[in-house]
């Protein structure tokens, strides 16, 4: 897992054959994956660069992160630091939910509330593919999954009132998240800090110095740092 990176704030012309062969100057690329809207058969925005080592991961986070594709600077962060370290257990099921919203829709309503880890994952019939009505969103504070269970519990969403609750924690006898020990473990986490998440897609520019990466073979939508 951590020879994989995320890459955020990705403009709408950006493919991942483009994806790949930017990110092939930092080393051999084993995979990428571009999450698309389900309906337009759009990318939403970020993607997952695979690597075949750590080193080359560390490499690409280095020399890519804020270089700019089409004029918009790109986030390059760890894959897992993006996920693990953070997960401290702000886990909500939403229930009930209309067969016509799709992960975009309940990313954009949910994150009003906080900082969400991953996409939140709706889960669909692994044949045809539609939603079964329920999802899981994962926060990274109790701030946001509280305000958010508060807020929206109850609410219409495309027509029907939806059910917004603690997730039960996978392999327990019935124990929803959100519970006090879990708490104090989350305030005890240092990543965990209500003002840190964000800190997660800072905005800093890479260090002077780092080399520039020849990125001009790509076409003229990519333009180096600066």
């Amino acid at each position: 897992r951590d020879a994989t990176v995320y890459v955020g704030g990705l403009d709408e012309k950006v493919s991942e054959p483009l994806l790949w062969e930017l990110f092939l100057q930092a080393g051999p690329v084993v995979n990428t994956h571009m999450p698309k809207d389900r309906v337009t058969g759009q990318h939403q925005g970020y993607g997952f660069v695979e690597f075949l080592s750590e080193e080359d991961a560390d490499y690409a986070i280095k020399i890519m992160n804020m270089i700019k594709l089409y004029g918009k600077p790109i986030r390059v962060n760890k894959a897992s630091a993006h996920n693990k370290n953070l997960d401290v257990g702000a886990n909500i099921f939403i229930g009930n939910l209309d067969p016509e919203i799709d992960e975009k829709l309940l990313y954009d309503t949910f994150s009003a509330f906080g900082v969400i880890l991953q996409t939140p994952k709706i889960m669909r019939d692994p044949d045809t593919g539609n939603s079964k009505g329920y999802a899981f969103i994962n926060f990274a504070s109790f701030d946001a999954s509280d305000a958010a269970i508060e807020a929206m519990n109850g609410q219409y969403l495309c027509n029907r009132p939806i059910t917004v609750s603690y997730a039960f924690k996978k392999d327990s006898k019935g124990e929803r998240h959100g519970s006090a020990a879990e708490r104090l473990l989350a305030a005890q986490n240092p990543l965990s800090q209500a003002d840190r998440p964000h800190q997660l897609f800072a905005d800093a520019p890479p260090p002077p110095s780092v080399p520039t990466p020849v990125v001009t073979s790509l076409g003229p939508g990519v333009t180096p740092p600066g």
